[in-house]
């Protein structure tokens, strides 16, 4: 795709926004909430992630993919045009569960600041 940028902080940025990495920390489910709720998306729907594997094995069918996770990183990477691809998305999503998280709440924080705009007119 053309154009496309980069995360705003990597993936391992934690010293980048250090409320972010305390938040995913201390209550990592309260904070995938929270990036679901900023991306527009139910605040409930992290919670897959959680009780999706009991189930899915509960029929037999292993599940290793968090698919919360993993939907809301596809649709942030798309949304804003960041550089990646699905495997990438897979393996991050599966492998570094807390930092995939951490880095969306940092990439919404960015984007939901938007440039400043100063008004000044001449004084009489």
């Amino acid at each position: 795709m053309a154009n496309e940028v980069d995360w705003n902080s990597g993936l391992f940025g934690c010293c980048d926004d250090m409320k972010s990495c305390c938040y995913g920390f201390w209550c990592c489910p309260c904070l995938a909430c929270t990036v679901a709720g900023n991306f527009g998306q139910n605040r409930c729907l992290p919670l897959c992630d959680i009780c999706s594997p009991s189930v899915m094995s509960a029929f037999g069918i292993p599940l290793f993919v968090p698919p919360a996770g993993l939907a809301l990183r596809v649709g942030v990477r798309h949304k804003y045009n960041i550089k990646g691809s699905i495997c990438k998305d897979i393996a991050t999503s599966c492998i570094c569960v807390w930092c995939n998280w951490c880095q969306m709440h940092r990439e919404l924080k960015y984007r939901k600041k938007g440039p400043a705009v100063v008004n000044m007119q001449p004084s009489k």
